[in-house]
C-alpha cells in the first residue's frame, strides 16, 4: 500500500459547499493541503474557501455543476492554472431521494443517476491527466447502499452501486501508473443531504428521515478517510453501524434485509 503525504498537495472536493464535503476541505487543509472547493452551490463553495483562507491555507472555491461534464472539465482546469496539478479528487457530490419506486418519477431515478454517478465520471475524467502526472488518487464516497439494499431509494442505491463497478475497475487500470482509488462507505452522517432529497415527484420530499443506528458527525467521517487515504487503503467502512452493514449483508444477506425493512419501513409509508 502506498502511503501519501498531502503537505503542499493539491485536493479537489466536489459537494464542497457543505456538509461531509465542508469538513473534508477542512481535515486535508489541516494536513497541509491546497484545497480546490467545487460546488454546485457558488457561495457555498466560496465561503469554505474563505473559511481556509482565513486559517492561511490555500483555497479556491469555484462553481460546478457535476451533472454537467462541460462545467467539470471547466473547473477542473481552473484549479490546474492556479496550481498546476491535482493529487487527489474526492468525488463527495451527491443528493439523494427517499420514494417507494411506484411512486417514483423516472425523471427523479435520473437525477439522481447524473450527479452521484455521472457527476463522478465526469470529474475523474477531467482530473485523469493531471492525476496520472502526480501518480494521485481517486476518492470516492458511497455509501453502504453501495453493498446492500436501502428500501424506497432504488436510484440512491443504483447510482451507489454503479460508483463501486465503475471504481473498482477503474482501479485495475490506474494501479500500473500509480493512481490509487480509495471507496468510502460510511451509513447516516449528520449533513444536509437528507433535507435536500426528492421525493416521488421530483420536489423535496416531505417526512423526516428515518435512520438506523446513530449519525455519524461529518468531521469524525473526514478524518477517517484523509487518514484511510494517508495508509493507502482501498475501502473504508467508517463506523460501527457500516461495518456491521457490511458483514451482515454478506454472511447473513436475508436477515440484514428484515431488519433494514422493519426499521426503515416509515420511509415507504410516509409518502
Amino acid at each position: 500500500m502506498t502511503r501519501r503525504d498531502f503537505a503542499g498537495k493539491v485536493v479537489v472536493i466536489t459537494g464542497a459547499g457543505s456538509g461531509l464535503g465542508r469538513a473534508l476541505a477542512h481535515a486535508f487543509a489541516a494536513a497541509g493541503a491546497h484545497i480546490g472547493a467545487l460546488d454546485r452551490d457558488a457561495a457555498g463553495a466560496e465561503a469554505v474557501a474563505a473559511e481556509l483562507l482565513g486559517q492561511g491555507r490555500q483555497a479556491l472555491g469555484l462553481a460546478c455543476d457535476v451533472s454537467d461534464a462541460a462545467e467539470c472539465e471547466r473547473a477542473l482546469a481552473a484549479v490546474i492554472a492556479c496550481w498546476g496539478r491535482i493529487d487527489v479528487l474526492v468525488n463527495n457530490a451527491g443528493i439523494s431521494h427517499r420514494s417507494a419506486f411506484r411512486r417514483t418519477d423516472p425523471a427523479v431515478t435520473r437525477r439522481v443517476m447524473e450527479v452521484n454517478f455521472f457527476g463522478a465520471v465526469h470529474c475523474t475524467r477531467a482530473a485523469l491527466h493531471a492525476l496520472l502526472q502526480s501518480r494521485g488518487l481517486v476518492i470516492v464516497i458511497s455509501s453502504v447502499a453501495g453493498f446492500a439494499p436501502l428500501i424506497a431509494r432504488t436510484g440512491y442505491a443504483a447510482a451507489k452501486h454503479a460508483l463501486h463497478g465503475f471504481f473498482e475497475s477503474l482501479r485495475t487500470e490506474l494501479a500500473p501508473d500509480g493512481v490509487g482509488v480509495l471507496i468510502v462507505c460510511p451509513s447516516f452522517i449528520a449533513t444536509g443531504i437528507d433535507k435536500n432529497a426528492l421525493g416521488g415527484d421530483g420536489r423535496p420530499v416531505r417526512h423526516a428521515q428515518q435512520v438506523v443506528g446513530e449519525r455519524a458527525q461529518a468531521a469524525d467521517v473526514a478524518a477517517a478517510i484523509v487518514h484511510a487515504a494517508r495508509k493507502g487503503r482501498q475501502l473504508l467502512l467508517p463506523g460501527r453501524t457500516a461495518k456491521l452493514a457490511w458483514w451482515l449483508s454478506r454472511l447473513a444477506p436475508r436477515y440484514y434485509a428484515r431488519v433494514m425493512t422493519k426499521r426503515l419501513r416509515g420511509e415507504m409509508e410516509g409518502e
